[in-house]
């Protein structure tokens, strides 16, 4: 990541396994680099609750242009939680597949 993120918080998926992401404000700068991410409000002190969970082959361009970013803030979304993802698209998506069947959002179809 291009900004310094100092926390990071573990997602558990539906399966079991937790994901480790950085913490962000929205507006962040990312590296040009494939990855999963999060949209996310505070509820109260170091409580999260996601709002749009999602996947991207470079963080930097998605969140720049993202269409459900309107979304996101509308529902409480301050910042985006994210993390590097190797792998290929196959990984990327499995593990927003996990984190989706395991959270509720209000902006991703489900």
């Amino acid at each position: 990541m291009i900004e310094t993120a100092t926390q990071t918080i573990e997602w558990p998926g539906k399966s079991g396994k937790t994901y480790t992401y950085y913490i962000y404000p929205i507006g962040s700068t990312f590296k040009e680099e494939p990855g999963n991410y999060i949209y996310s409000k505070e509820t109260s002190p170091n409580r999260w609750s996601p709002v749009y969970i999602g996947e991207t082959e470079n963080l930097n361009a998605r969140h720049a242009r993202h269409e459900k970013r309107e979304c996101a803030v509308r529902h409480g979304a301050t910042h985006i939680h994210a993390k590097l993802t190797p792998g290929g698209l196959s990984v990327r998506l499995a593990e927003e597949t996990d984190l989706r069947n395991n959270w509720a959002t209000a902006c991703n179809l489900q």
